[in-house]
Formats: structure tokens, sequence, C-alpha cells
């Protein structure tokens, strides 16, 4: 399985914002939507503010594959579920990035209901 550089995780992790699509059953790109996203530890995570029921979310998740982009790094990725346990930690990589935006905004990307709409993005294989 291939790993992100340490420069990917710092560009990604210190990007404002990820750019992610799923990828379709005929190999083909979803459109690009715009989301947070957190670097904690050596692993890149994204979440969904709108619930599991949003568009991109269900894509990737059902999908698996597709595509980010963000501090000038573009990817292919697989979308797969987070580790248990990581949540506080992950939790805390949103509050330290994006507080400043105030807590009824961070609030919907933290927290027990945060859990079921995280989704870990590795780097795919070469040939994924």
């Amino acid at each position: 399985m291939n790993t992100w550089s340490d420069s990917e995780l710092d560009r990604i992790g210190q990007a404002e914002e990820l750019h992610v699509a799923s990828r379709r059953r005929d190999g083909t790109l979803s459109p690009y939507v715009t989301i947070w996203g957190v670097r904690s530890g050596d692993d890149i995570y994204i979440r969904s503010a709108y619930g599991p029921d949003n568009a991109w979310f269900r894509s990737a998740k059902t999908r698996g594959t597709g595509r980010i982009r963000a501090g000038g790094i573009e990817r292919d990725v697989r979308f797969v579920d987070p580790p248990t346990g990581l949540h506080p930690s992950i939790d805390a990589a949103y509050h330290a990035k994006y507080d400043r935006y105030g807590p009824r905004i961070v609030g919907s990307v933290v927290g027990p209901q945060a859990a079921t709409v995280t989704l870990k993005v590795d780097p795919a294989n070469d040939g994924n």
C-alpha cells in the first residue's frame, strides 16, 4: 500500500480546503466538491458536515476510490473507514485548524455524530 510522503502530509494538512471527487463505475470522476479535511498523525481525514446522506459522502463511501486536490497535490485515493478510537484526535485536529470559524460551523464536523461520517483518505496504489 502506498503512503503519504511527509511533504504531501504537510501540504494537504495545511490546505484550507480539499477538493474531493469519487470515481464512478465507468472510471470517470464525479465533479469535485470542496470540503474541509485534516491531518492527524500520518493520515488525512475528511468528514461530511451535512451528515451521511450528503451526496459526495455517500459516493465516496460506496465507491471507495477517487481523487483529491489540496495544497498543490493531486492524487488518486482510496476512501476507507478510519480505525476505531481515533475520533478524539481527529476532532482535535478539526478544532485546531478550523475553530476560528466559530462553534456552529466547526460543530458540524466534530463530536460523536462526526464518527459516522468520517473517512480516512489513503493514497491509491499505482493502477487504482
